[in-house]
């Protein structure tokens, strides 16, 4: 599919429950996406960077609040905002109001690379739309947006 072999054939789907089916879904349009990124560019951003950069793009949030607000630990974060620092996708500044704390913004090239990828991800979009119709796509999305009353 797409350019990456399935994770399930067809059949082995059919016998999924639903988390398990979300789950293979996402493991494959994730695996989809970041090999659409880097097969075209030389910088390398895993799935986990490009969560973070999600959460701050066209923010200026601190440090302790993408912590808070992002499912993966605080050293893995840490990790990743030094990674991505490192590639100069990122700028980590200190707080206006508060010494101790840091503030993390995408550079100009963390917003181009963010933009460019968000421009695959619509293709990959489409592709979708193509395969299952358009409809069908904007009801799926509409169904995952839903509260489904199980936080």
């Amino acid at each position: 599919m797409i350019g990456v072999s399935r994770l399930s054939s067809a059949s082995e789907l059919q016998n999924l429950d639903l988390i398990d089916l979300l789950s293979e879904r996402h493991t494959l349009v994730r695996r989809i996406s970041e090999k659409a990124w880097n097969d075209q560019s030389d910088i390398y951003i895993s799935n986990s960077e490009w969560y973070i950069m999600a959460r701050i793009y066209k923010k200026r949030p601190t440090i302790s609040y993408v912590t808070k607000n992002v499912d993966i630990s605080r050293q893995a974060i840490h990790k990743f905002m030094k990674n991505l620092a490192a590639k100069g996708l990122v700028e980590i500044s200190n707080a206006e109001n508060n010494r101790k704390e840091k503030c993390i913004q995408l550079t100009a090239l963390g917003e181009e690379c963010y933009e460019k990828n968000a421009a695959l991800k619509e293709q990959f979009e489409n592709k979708i739309a193509e395969k299952i119709g358009a409809e069908q796509l904007q009801i799926l999305k509409e169904l995952l947006k839903l509260d489904w009353g199980i936080e």
